[in-house]
Parts: C-alpha cells; sequence; structure tokens
C-alpha cells in the first residue's frame, strides 16, 4: 500500500517509521529543509521536500496512486487543505487529518476528511490497550506547564484501594482524569466512584510527585 505522510515532525516521523517497517512504500513530505535533511538520514528516499499544500508537489509525489494520504502537520488549516486537495484533485480512497484543535472536527468531516486524530485520542487508544507490567508509565509530557499525563495500574496493594474518589489524597496536585475498568470501558471519574484492583487510571502529576503517585495507586515503592 502506498501511504503519503504529510509533515514530517515527530508525529509524522514515527508514523513513515512504523509504515515502513510493516512493509508498506511511504513518502514522508515535510516543508522545512531543515527538518528534510534530518528525517532523510532515516527515511532516505522515502523523504520528499515540498509544500504538502501545494498541487505540483503532491503531483510530483505520486498522490494521484496513493492509497491513503495523512496529514499531521502542526497547523489544522494546512492539513485540512492537503487532504481536500489529495482527495478532490488526485481522487486518493482515504485521507486522515491531525487536528490540534478538536473544535475542528466537525468542518473537517463536512469538507470531506474520511477520518481525523487528535491528542485525546491518542491517549484515549493508549489506555484501552494491554498495560505493560510497570505499574506507571508516562503517557505524554504537557510541555511548558512541568505536568505529565501518567497511566497508573491499581493493584491489590494500593493503599487507596477501595476508596471513593472524593476522599483520595492524592500527592501534590496529582489529579485522576480518566479511568479504564477491567472489561476496557472508560470513564470520567466522579465523586462517588470507587478505585479497584486492575483499574488503569489517567492522572496528570507534576514530575517530581511521579514516584508518589506511584506508590498511592500501586503500592509500589521507588526503585
Amino acid at each position: 500500500m502506498y501511504v503519503i505522510v504529510a509533515g514530517g515532525g515527530k508525529v509524522g516521523f514515527a508514523l513513515s517509521q512504523s509504515l515502513l517497517a510493516n512493509g508498506h512504500e511511504v513518502l514522508c513530505i515535510e516543508k522545512d529543509a531543515r527538518r528534510c535533511a534530518v528525517i532523510v538520514e532515516d527515511l532516505g528516499s522515502a523523504t520528499f521536500q515540498g509544500d504538502c499544500c501545494e498541487v505540483s508537489v503532491l503531483e510530483e509525489a505520486g498522490t494521484g496512486r496513493a492509497q491513503v494520504f495523512v496529514a499531521v502537520t502542526g497547523d489544522d488549516e494546512d492539513n485540512l487543505i492537503a487532504c481536500q486537495v489529495a482527495k478532490r484533485r488526485f481522487h486518493v480512497p482515504r485521507t486522515v487529518a491531525r487536528i490540534n484543535d478538536p473544535k475542528n472536527r466537525e468542518i473537517f468531516s463536512i469538507l470531506g476528511v474520511d477520518a481525523t486524530v487528535n491528542s485525546t485520542d491518542v491517549i484515549m487508544s493508549q489506555i484501552a490497550q494491554e498495560m505493560p507490567t510497570h505499574p506507571l508509565t508516562q503517557v505524554v509530557s504537557l510541555r511548558g506547564t512541568g505536568r505529565e499525563l501518567c497511566q497508573v495500574e491499581v493493584t491489590e496493594r494500593s493503599p487507596l484501594l477501595g476508596q471513593s474518589l472524593n476522599a483520595l489524597e492524592l500527592p501534590g496536585e496529582s489529579e485522576i482524569i480518566l479511568i479504564v475498568d477491567q472489561d476496557r470501558k472508560v470513564s470520567t471519574p466522579s465523586s462517588g466512584m470507587r478505585l479497584h484492583a486492575g483499574q488503569i487510571v489517567l492522572a496528570v502529576t507534576r514530575g517530581e510527585d511521579e514516584d508518589a503517585l506511584r506508590e498511592a495507586l500501586a503500592g509500589v515503592a521507588p526503585d
């Protein structure tokens, strides 16, 4: 399958690497020359410098024979334009766009983009999968806030087991924002909910409070 990835930032680069590793034909289009020079060292001929919003660039990239076009730049407008050009001009069967502002999801759908993905979707996908054996895993750092999103498994050793959420005393400014039950049902926390062993919680915490949060929810002291 031929997949074009518009945007060679961290998301586009990682996606291109993964697609190549799975045997797909990939072309990663990146506008910035310096960034393009960096990723070409890894992706080689699967890298193309150009503006993904320009018809001439997409034509040279062979968009007309692509089965999937994925726009993952950091700009919602560029992602929308690129997907529209790929769909309407080159008749790509499936277009996927990254959206940075969830409010834009509806307009992307109205204007014909087949699928959209935002950071919330990625986090939800992460926590719905099988969790690693380590009871606390950092999901993403919230740039500029000093806080991190972490997924933690509640274990039988947790001193908070069975307590209602409104009575929890979490370390520092830690806060639980999502809970995944053993049957993979995802819920937002409410005051009457209680913690049970086997649940996965998504929590916001400061880096210095990670060890204390792990000990509180998993009953595992810092290494």
